[in-house]
């Protein structure tokens, strides 16, 4: 079973940054994506970024040229730095992974919570 721990988040005025970690324990092998998801309160869950393990990115637009995903396979975490924070980047931040056959399988991080004021 693979988990995720979130790490990293806090409180930060406008314009500030912080660098978010997700270590991931148990193995995963093969092809895989790793992503950063959100939610706001009243908000559904949404895709902030992710990353394959070729290294290939992709990013929601509102976040694009802010917020840079990557990953360290060698300490098996990923990382997502958020630079020029706003005020609605304000969510609990999730860790997500999917990996197995076909992608089908997923584990969740608990999450950890960015607050940005204004």
């Amino acid at each position: 079973q693979v988990q995720l721990v979130e790490s990293g988040g806090g409180l930060v005025q406008a314009g500030g940054s912080l660098r978010l970690s997700c270590a991931v324990s148990g193995t995963i092998i093969g092809i895989n994506v790793m992503g950063w998801y959100r939610q706001a309160p009243g908000n559904q869950r949404e895709l902030v970024a992710v990353i394959t393990s070729g290294g290939s990115t992709n990013y929601a637009g509102s976040v694009k040229g802010r917020f840079t995903i990557s990953r360290d396979n060698a300490k098996n975490t990923v990382y997502l730095q958020m630079n020029s924070l706003k005020p609605e980047d304000t969510a609990v931040y999730y860790c997500n992974a999917k990996y197995g056959s076909k992608l089908s399988r997923q584990s969740w991080g608990q999450g950890t919570q960015v607050t940005v004021s204004s």
